[in-house]
């Protein structure tokens, strides 16, 4: 990537349970269930460049939004957040159409592993990214200046968060590996349908961790009705 004549660099890429968009948490630390490993690239497989990143609990990764590089941009969007319905600035929503397709997650750092054939390896939980997504930077995240437990939240403190109740039949649950069982409930009880569809007869389909599943929601209840593993 380039900026005024600057390069940034990739440093590294995520590994998550999502290879689409469709389905990924809308922020970060949402879903903490949900595990991730960022590899770095070669030329930074330095373990000396993460000494001391394992006393930090948490971390702050700057990525790509690799599916949304345009040359265009808008003055505004519609944000989920509000059905999709209502234009916002774009510089007071967290929309991945900006100007510079730059983003930013604050992440549980759960270990760091040396590995022989990957280098150092940092094993998280709480990504809201896709699968292979670039990172540019990380830096250790700092309760004490980052932490702002007074903040308002804009137009999102109008907007109600909730959860679906989500049906599972017990056969198609025990399809899934059990490790991951937790994170796909919570995934589908955030509610991964675009805000603005709400038709109780769709059939959904969502990529996780390996299946596809296929689910409608009527009435805050979210039911799946097929899951399907998509390879070995």
């Amino acid at each position: 990537m380039e900026a005024n004549g600057r390069f940034f660099h990739v440093i590294a890429r995520i590994h998550t349970d999502f290879p689409t968009k469709f389905g990924i948490p809308r922020q970060s630390g949402l879903i903490t269930d949900l595990k991730a490993e960022i590899v770095f690239e070669p030329e930074y497989r330095n373990a000396d460049a993460l000494r001391g990143i394992e006393e930090f609990s948490h971390i702050w990764l700057i990525w790509e939004f690799s599916e949304a590089v345009r040359e265009s941009w808008s003055p505004t969007v519609r944000p989920p957040r509000l059905g999709g319905n209502k234009r916002m600035g774009v510089f007071a929503t967290r929309s991945p159409f900006r100007p510079n397709a730059v983003g930013l997650s604050s992440v549980r750092l759960d270990s760091v592993e040396l590995t022989t054939d990957r280098g150092p390896v940092l094993h998280v939980s709480g990504a809201d990214l896709m699968d292979g997504t670039p990172i540019y930077d990380i830096k250790p995240y700092l309760a004490f200046a980052d932490s702002h437990p007074e903040a308002t939240g804009g137009f999102t403190d109008q907007t109600r968060e909730y959860g679906l109740n989500v049906e599972i039949p017990e056969e198609l649950e025990l399809s899934v590996e059990p490790e991951k069982r937790d994170a796909l409930r919570a995934v589908l009880a955030h509610d991964p349908r675009p805000s603005y569809q709400n038709d109780p007869d769709r059939i959904y389909g969502m990529e996780f961790a390996g299946y596809e599943v296929k689910f409608r929601v009527s009435d805050m209840v979210l039911t799946v009705t097929g899951i399907e593993r998509l390879y070995l």
